[in-house]
């Protein structure tokens, strides 16, 4: 057995069962409970073809460094992971995506829950088109990890090369948690193990199949990305962007930072999936962000 299989193996921290909670409609993969205190609730949604357990471990750290003033509710988004719906889920555009996450924030979330959203990838665009919406009064800020418009759409023309060449097929979970670490597509055991299972399904032949074709989103992926920078900029709420790297940055995004518009943190040693590579750094980041911008409670006026 190599050193991969055997850290594979190896008894994981992850959340304990008593602390998740699963949306009995299938809407909600994970949700760490709300806790007692008066922090928020980051509500995270996850890339193409991933689902809301990326952001597990992440979860588990969160709660950890805020000490449980913090909730988590992580989604699979229509036609990803465990989620079903009763209209046909391969309409990935930005406005139904967007319709989908507003509508299960309305129905699980009180209306005086402060909520940071956070969204990897195509979900940073969910996340900032619902922000920029603005029908959501308890938003705090918003949260994108690993996307900008400039280089999403540069990266658009290879996608379906890089796509052709995953494995269509896993003979175990096992294996296609393997080939996750082996590609560098995930850098983290603890997390691939979490995700990664996720994301797959069995065939009728003993194997197992990706749950989401992600061919079939290829109309949306235009759509997704652009006028992101700007929508991101004028979200009118705090903003955060975390990505691995600097040369991800956009002219639009440049300008509003070196302006002071939003708070930039960069993870050199994560790849796309910062959030699973890097966890706690994830977590300590999106803490201390809500730290700095929670909202302000003043003491009532005393009668003199």
């Amino acid at each position: 057995m190599s050193s991969l299989q055997k850290d594979m193996f190896k008894k994981s921290a992850l959340p304990p069962l008593g602390s998740l909670k699963e949306d009995e409609n299938d809407t909600t993969k994970e949700r760490n409970e709300p806790s007692k205190e008066n922090g928020p609730l980051f509500v995270m949604h996850h890339g193409a073809g991933s689902s809301g357990l990326t952001f597990g471990v992440t979860a588990k750290y969160i709660k950890e460094v805020s000490q449980g003033q913090c909730g988590v509710m992580a989604i699979d988004c229509r036609g990803h992971g465990a989620s079903k719906t009763e209209v046909f889920d391969s309409d990935f555009s930005l406005e139904t995506l967007s319709n989908d996450l507003i509508n299960i924030i309305k129905k699980t979330v009180k209306v005086d829950q402060d909520i940071i959203l956070v969204g990897h990838s195509m979900g940073g665009s969910v996340v900032v088109n619902v922000a920029c919406k603005r029908v959501l009064k308890n938003i705090i800020g918003v949260s994108v990890l690993d996307v900008v418009e400039g280089s999403a759409m540069d990266a658009l023309s290879s996608m379906t090369k890089i796509l052709s060449s995953r494995p269509k097929r896993f003979d175990s979970a096992e294996q296609a948690i393997m080939w996750s670490i082996q590609s560098d597509t995930v850098r983290n055991v603890e997390s691939a193990r979490l995700s990664i299972p996720a994301l797959i399904e069995p065939t009728q032949g003993d194997q197992f199949k990706w749950i989401t074709d992600l061919i079939k989103t290829q109309p949306f992926w235009t759509e997704w990305f652009t006028g992101l920078s700007d929508k991101f900029l004028n979200s009118g709420t705090a903003k955060l962007l975390i990505l691995a790297g600097t040369d991800r940055l956009d002219k639009p995004l440049i300008i509003g930072q070196m302006q002071g518009k939003f708070q930039l943190t960069i993870f050199p040693d994560a790849g796309h999936f910062l959030q699973e590579d890097t966890p706690r750094k994830t977590a300590v980041c999106l803490v201390e962000f809500w730290k700095r911008n929670q909202r302000l409670v003043l003491p009532p006026k005393v009668k003199v």
